[in-house]
C-alpha cells in the first residue's frame, strides 16, 4: 500500500464518522513515522493534521531522577497517562493545546501546536500506539483506524545510524545508543504489538 492509497483510505472511512478521526499510525523507532504522517497529511489536504506522541516524553530530569536516562525511549519513559487524558481530550474538544519533542534539545514543548475546530482527521503518530502491554492498551477505544509501517530491522538500523549522525553521535555513540536502547525498543514493538487494521511496508 503506498501513503497515496493509504490516504484515500483513511478519506474513504472518515466521511462517516461523526466528530473527529482518530488514526494510530505505529511502527518501531526509525521507522519514518513522522515523515509519513507529515505526507499523509499533505495528501489529505485541510482538516488534517499530525499528533505526535513524542511530546509526552518525560523530561531528562525525571529520567535520571528514576535511573532511567540511558533508557530514554523505552515505553515507561513517556507519559502514557498524560497522552491518554490527551486523546480524551481531542475527541471532546474543538480546541486543544498539544506538546511537540524537539529532538535537538531533547526536551518536550507544552503547547507547541493547536489542534483547532477545522482539524478533524487526526494522524496520531507513535512507536507504542499498539503495544499489547499495560497502560497501553487502554488507547486503543480511542483510535477509529490503525496502520502500521513495517521497516526490516536491517533498514531500521541504518536509518538510526543516519539519525544520530545527524544529531552529532560519533558512530561509536550511536552503536551503543542503537545497540543498548533502540533496537531492544524495536525488538519489543515488533514483538509485542497488536495487529493493525492496515500494513504499508517500507525499506
Amino acid at each position: 500500500m503506498s501513503p497515496a492509497d493509504l490516504a484515500d483510505a483513511i478519506r474513504c472511512r472518515a466521511v462517516a464518522a461523526q466528530g473527529r478521526y482518530l488514526v494510530a499510525l505505529a511502527a518501531p523507532p526509525g521507522a519514518g513515522k513522522s515523515t509519513l504522517a507529515a505526507e499523509l497529511v499533505a495528501l489529505l489536504g485541510q482538516g488534517a493534521k499530525a499528533v505526535p506522541m513524542d511530546g509526552f516524553h518525560f523530561d531528562d530530569a525525571v529520567l535520571i531522577a528514576r535511573g532511567a536516562r540511558a533508557r530514554k525511549g523505552a515505553p515507561d519513559t513517556f507519559d502514557v497517562r498524560g497522552f491518554f487524558h490527551l486523546l480524551h481530550r481531542l475527541r471532546a474538544e474543538d480546541e486543544v493545546a498539544i506538546p511537540l519533542f524537539d529532538r535537538s534539545l531533547e526536551i518536550s514543548r507544552a503547547g507547541a501546536d493547536i489542534v483547532g475546530p477545522n482539524d478533524r482527521i487526526l494522524i496520531v503518530e507513535g512507536n507504542y500506539l499498539l503495544l499489547n502491554e499495560a497502560p497501553w492498551p487502554d488507547l486503543a477505544p480511542l483510535f477509529d483506524l490503525t496502520v502500521w509501517i513495517e521497516v526490516p530491522e536491517a533498514e531500521l538500523d541504518r536509518r538510526l545510524m543516519a539519525r544520530w549522525a545527524h544529531y552529532g553521535k560519533t558512530p561509536a555513540e550511536a552503536r551503543a545508543w542503537i545497540d543498548g536502547n533502540d533496537m531492544p525498543n524495536i525488538r519489543r514493538v515488533v514483538a509485542g504489538s497488536r495487529p493493525a487494521d492496515l500494513v504499508i511496508r517500507q525499506g
